[in-house]
């Protein structure tokens, strides 16, 4: 795909996320505010998954009055409503997407290096006995953490 339709299609792809966020918000009672959508399209142009600080950092210069506190409020409240995942890493400093879909991570325990991967026969999978009775289970996701084959030369 050349550079002019990647463009075209992340920005369509992004429009239709926009979108079904804004509505999400309006949904759960959530002002669509400036500093809302900037930090959802922060996230959603990330080619990664940035953690708070680094969303931050991106945003100071289109809104120099956001604050740190502002976006680690927000990304919660995002997260409350289901409107973006948290992934723990091995040092304890959450990072945030907004893909939605079904799918995992393997995070880098070197790099901090976050991929995502699907795992369909995981997914198909039953719970297992001693948990079945447990009550609801409204996700199944697995992190799996180790050295990136980059880190490991």
């Amino acid at each position: 795909m050349s550079g002019r339709a990647d463009k075209v299609k992340q920005s369509t792809v992004t429009s239709k996320q926009l979108a079904v966020f804004k509505e999400a918000c309006r949904n759960a009672g959530l002002k669509v505010t400036r500093q809302r959508i900037e930090i959802f399209l922060s996230l959603a142009f990330s080619p990664d998954h940035p953690s708070a600080e680094a969303i931050y950092r991106s945003l100071q210069a289109k809104l120099p009055k956001i604050s740190v506190d502002t976006v680690y409020r927000t990304l919660s409240t995002f997260e409350k409503y289901g409107l973006i995942m948290r992934i723990q890493t091995p040092e304890s400093l959450a990072r945030f997407e907004v893909e939605m879909d079904r799918h995992h991570h393997i995070v880098c325990t070197q790099c901090g290096r976050i991929t995502d991967f699907r795992w369909n026969a995981f997914d198909a999978s039953k719970l297992p006995r001693d948990i079945s009775g447990w009550g609801t289970i409204d996700r199944k996701n697995v992190t799996l953490q180790g050295v990136c084959r980059k880190c490991s030369k």
